[in-house]
């Protein structure tokens, strides 16, 4: 399922990063690989707050949504 439906506070792993490859590539350097494990933080105003590799990343739901846990 996508990041985006994730319950604030629970911790998953990504599995796996759908989209277009500069997409992927962008996901990637931020940290969002297959095995990661994220924490999303909060979610306004179309935008999510995600702990992965003990750091805190702003992405769009848009981008969210193309991480499947």
């Amino acid at each position: 399922m996508p990041l985006t439906l994730m319950d604030i506070g629970v911790e998953t792993t990504v599995k796996t990063i759908r989209g277009k490859d500069q997409t992927r590539k962008f996901l990637q350097n931020l940290g969002f690989v297959e095995g990661a494990k994220v924490t999303v933080v909060s979610s306004l105003a179309g935008n999510v707050i995600v702990n992965v590799k003990d750091a805190r990343v702003a992405i769009s739901e848009q981008m969210a949504s193309r991480i499947m846990v």
